[in-house]
């Protein structure tokens, strides 16, 4: 049993998976993750897909809001950026898939950092709305502009890797959760370094960042680029995954979806993110499963969605009164629960 680490140089305690408990637990999740999509039904294999798409966008807002400090509601809109980015460089250009998702990361991090200039005159509520602005504004531009196809949006051809088509949940899943596993542990690893851990100075109490030397401005813009990058990817993605990018793809109630989903796992923690995220997407999906499960469920189902509804907010509220630092939080009281346990009195 783990109930200490001995770190011999500055390499070991910086080192992001320092035991190898850790390497085991890291080992049995990619063997899980590999043979996920040979056992799963089509179903779950969209689920998976989508949930990865959530937890990618999710981690890029905990960056700016959980880790910065700095709240936004403008995450649907930037992954709108990188959504019809894609869209147009694949069915006008026809360039490789990567390359497309590259460019929309960085259209939506150039988006990002526009979005982001008020941040030093305002925060907080002041900056929530001047982020919500923002989206309607790209809600008006995706709508009206003939290059996003108006109302009527863009449908695109799948991607396409090695000459073959990526047009089903089974072959998107190589695509999509790598690309995630990649963004995960760039984000884990960001928190590592100078631009971290001056974005946690900042959060923490931003005229002392100052202070110390940390130019607010500088650092407030990279973390919306940072942000809005990874809500490109993941904007990118989903467009791959559903192939058709409207201006109905991304609305405010996105937004406040993923905001949501980075309260409920747990502000400032890469584990919060992916638990907010996998919650926010599959708790509405099992409580339908468990309506369709009931005696008559499915003639039933039209008049049980709004118990659904209230079932769900009515939990997302539970996390806020009862564990306000969120799932990640719960489940380091059970690690520290069972690594204490058996040496209790």
């Amino acid at each position: 049993m783990r109930i200490g680490t001995l770190k011999e140089s500055y390499v070991a305690d910086a080192a992001l998976f320092d035991s190898r408990t850790q390497h085991a637990w890291l080992a049995i999740a990619a063997a899980l993750l590999l043979l996920f999509p040979f056992a799963a039904s089509d179903y779950w294999l969209y689920m998976a897909c989508l949930v990865a798409i959530n937890v990618a966008s999710s981690t890029g807002l905990n960056i700016l809001t959980g880790y910065t400090g700095l709240v936004s509601l403008g995450q649907a809109a930037f992954m709108g950026l990188g959504a019809y980015t894609v869209a147009i460089l694949q069915t006008r250009l026809g360039t490789p898939f990567l390359l497309n998702l590259l460019a929309g990361g960085v259209v939506a991090m150039l988006g990002g950092i526009v979005v982001g200039i008020p941040s030093l005159r305002v925060k907080g509520l002041y900056l929530a709305i001047a982020t919500i602005a923002a989206s309607f504004i790209a809600h008006f531009l995706f709508a009206n502009f003939q290059i996003t196809g108006g109302t009527a949006g863009i449908s695109m051809p799948p991607a396409r890797l090695l000459g073959m088509d990526l047009d089903t949940s089974f072959r998107l899943y190589w695509l999509i959760v790598p690309v995630t596993l990649l963004m995960l542990l760039g984000a884990a690893n960001l928190f590592r370094t100078r631009i971290g851990r001056a974005f946690i100075a900042i959060r923490d109490r931003d005229i002392s960042a100052e202070v110390l030397g940390i130019p607010l401005l500088r650092y407030k813009l990279l973390s919306f680029g940072l942000s809005s990058f990874y809500a490109g990817i993941a904007g990118g993605l989903w467009a791959y995954f559903f192939r058709v990018v409207t201006p109905e793809s991304f609305p405010l109630s996105m937004s406040i979806f993923f905001l949501a989903a980075i309260i409920v796992g747990g502000m400032g923690s890469i584990l919060g993110g992916i638990l907010g995220a996998v919650f926010m997407t599959m708790v509405p999906e099992l409580l339908k499963l468990i309506v369709d499960l009931l005696p008559g469920g499915a003639a039933l189902a039209v008049f049980l969605s709004p118990v659904r509804l209230i079932v769900f907010g009515a939990l997302i509220i539970g996390f806020l009164v009862f564990e306000p630092l969120g799932l990640a939080e719960i489940w380091r009281r059970v690690r520290r629960f069972f690594h204490l346990w058996p040496f209790r009195n």
